[in-house]
């Protein structure tokens, strides 16, 4: 198993910390096993760039070939838009992170409590602080970080990598879904 340091080094999670995920298949099968997943994107997606592409397009990608609901959180709405693709909500982000704690929630679409957390494009701070409170307080939900840095309250998390190595994950899980479809 990996080992990975929290991207900030001052921050202390406790005991328990997220699974190094070191094949990016792994997280193709965790979305295609949810019965109700959930992709978090935060404005860092319109801001980073992975090569010729934006993080955000990745994204879109993947909510497309995996069938999943997209939440925008802070001003991120406007470039998925620009990019012909309809967010299922925009919020808060500490508003999705409170409603995820609640297992009564019918969920973004109103088909019952997300079992399946994605997130991605959020401050490493602030992404930090809501795994923290979904990690102790929504046992119901399992949590993923598609950042590039380790985050240890999630459930599973990517290892401290470059963006040429994000780029590569995020083209890996794409394509698990091209091939054998969901």
């Amino acid at each position: 198993m990996a080992i990975a340091e929290p991207w900030q080094t001052a921050e202390i999670p406790g005991p328990k910390k997220a699974l190094v995920i070191t094949k990016p298949e792994v997280v193709a099968a965790m979305i295609k096993r949810a019965k109700h997943p959930i992709l978090i994107v935060g404005h860092k997606a319109a801001e980073t760039s992975l090569g010729r592409k934006k993080l955000i397009d990745y994204v879109i990608q993947l909510a497309n070939k995996g069938r999943i609901p997209v939440v925008a959180t802070a001003h991120i709405a406007k470039e998925f838009l620009k990019r012909d693709f309809k967010p299922a909500d925009s919020m808060p982000a500490v508003d999705i992170g409170n409603r995820l704690v609640d297992p009564d929630w019918m969920g973004i679409d109103g088909k019952g409590a997300h079992d399946l957390g994605l997130f991605v494009g959020l401050p490493y701070y602030m992404e930090w602080t809501i795994l923290s409170g979904l990690k102790h307080f929504a046992p119901h939900l399992k949590t993923i970080t598609l950042d590039n840095a380790y985050h240890p309250h999630a459930t599973w998390s990517f290892p401290n990598v470059s963006t040429d190595d994000l780029k590569e994950n995020f083209k890996v899980i794409i394509k698990q879904f091209e091939e054998r479809g969901k």
